[in-house]
């Protein structure tokens, strides 16, 4: 396993939908590791396969001590919400309040193609969330009210590894709790 290069904001990979995984292989051990790696190395609370450049529904996460990973995720979300800050490793050093589910139940499956399932509340569900938006090409800004989003293409603009081209928001296909417009 190795650590990778993690994928900025602005790279089309980030805003594409990531593809099902339906071979459960050597290579695909491998990406896990390779993604728990880098994670870990960041350090960060997950890391989805878009951000190493892999189109695959594929996460790791590391929360309150336990590392996992979830393949060919399917969420059910509470209806309470939580609002918190969040971050994200293909945005260094940015950090919004974000509204969230408060708990979330994960369905997937381990790198193996053994079905799992991964409950949690608040870190671990919204970790949960944000991994499984980056594999259908969201990122996190794209939730955030328009005066918070407007802050943070600033700060991306003005940032020493934001100087790539105009970034393109895309509106999120899932329930955003009435904060996107």
């Amino acid at each position: 396993m190795a650590i990778q290069p993690i994928r900025l904001f602005g790279d089309p990979v980030l805003r594409s939908t990531a593809q099902p995984v339906t071979t459960f292989d050597k290579e695909l051990r491998k990406l896990v590791g390779d993604l728990t790696d880098t994670m870990l190395d960041a350090p960060g609370a997950g890391l989805a396969a878009p951000q190493l450049g892999v189109s695959l529904r594929v996460f790791t996460y590391h929360v309150d001590g336990v590392t996992g990973h979830l393949i060919n995720p399917d969420l059910s979300l509470s209806e309470e919400e939580q609002d918190g800050p969040e971050g994200c490793l293909s945005l260094p050093g940015l950090r919004y309040d974000t509204t969230r589910a408060y708990g979330v139940v994960a369905k997937g499956f381990n790198m193996y193609g053994d079905p799992v399932t991964v409950e949690g509340t608040q870190l671990l569900a919204r970790c949960i969330q944000h991994e499984t938006d980056h594999l259908d090409g969201i990122i996190f800004i794209d939730r955030l009210d328009r005066e918070q989003r407007k802050a943070a293409l600033k700060a991306i603009r003005e940032a020493d590894w934001g100087a790539g081209p105009a970034p393109v928001v895309k509106v999120s296909p899932h329930s955003t709790f009435g904060s996107a417009r």
